[in-house]
Order: C-alpha cells, then structure tokens, then sequence
C-alpha cells in the first residue's frame, strides 16, 4: 500500500528577476510514515519566478526523499500543489519547454520522480498555497533583513 504525502510548494522572485525565495509545505497524515507536517524555507539568490518556481519543486522532491529514505519513498505516492499553473501545465506535458533552462529543471524533476512511486502536479489558486507562499516572503525577508541585499 502506498502513502500518500501532499507537497505545496512556491517560489517567488521580488521585481522579478530579483531576490528570490522558496516555500515547501510537505503533509502527510497516517500510512507507514506517520503523520508529517514539515516546512521549509530558503533564499535561493538573484532568480525569476519561474526559477524560483521550479527550483522549489526540485527541493521539495529531494527533502521528501531525505526525510523518507529511499524505501519508504519509492512506496509513496506524492501529489504536488502549485500556484504556478505553468510550471504544472509543462511537467503535465500539455506545454512544450522552449528554454534550455526549463528543460534541464524539468530533466531534474523527471529524475527525482523516478525515486517515488507516483508523483503527481496540479494547479491550485494562490489564496489555497498561502502557506508555501508565506514561507517564500519569510525566507526574502529574513535575507533582507540581515542587510546583504540592500
């Protein structure tokens, strides 16, 4: 039997390209992992949404794996929610990857896939992603706060 784990995740960019962060909320209740309920956040550097967008997706799967260990991931079954329906429409293949860029971040997914039994995308709105959202702002924040950017 499979777990079933639910992955929210962001990534924004302030004045796009600009100071960028990411925000994983990784959920998951009962099965043989338990119940999880873990956040992250990060400062990713000078990035675009887009970037930040899929670079939290990309650390989203690898911490999911990290937390799990390879057996328990290779039996669970991860729904991925996004508020970026482009990134979701391209790894759903129903948009072509134009840029060299995306098709290395798509590459990197499609690999990580591979380490789970069933990886899933789906758009959600934005007022429904508020907390991966928040996590974004709290990782740009606490970077400009610290002075390094200003």
């Amino acid at each position: 039997m499979a777990n079933k784990i639910k992955m929210y995740t962001d990534g924004g960019a302030r004045n796009n390209p600009g100071p960028a962060g990411i925000g994983v909320w990784i959920s998951s209740q009962g099965g043989f992992t338990g119940n999880l309920d873990r956040k992250y956040s990060k400062y990713i550097g000078e990035k675009t949404n887009n970037d930040a967008e899929y670079e939290a997706l990309i650390f989203g799967l690898k911490q999911l794996k990290k937390d799990l260990g390879k057996k328990k991931s290779k039996k669970s079954k991860v729904h991925c929610f996004l508020d970026s329906e482009l990134v979701v429409k391209q790894m759903n293949h129903e948009y072509k990857l134009k840029k060299r860029k995306i098709q290395r971040y798509f590459i990197e997914i499609w690999n990580l896939m591979l380490e789970f039994k069933l990886v899933e995308f789906e758009h959600i709105l934005r007022e429904k992603n508020k907390v991966a959202d928040g996590l974004v702002n709290e990782a740009i924040d606490a970077e400009l706060k610290q002075g390094k950017l200003l």
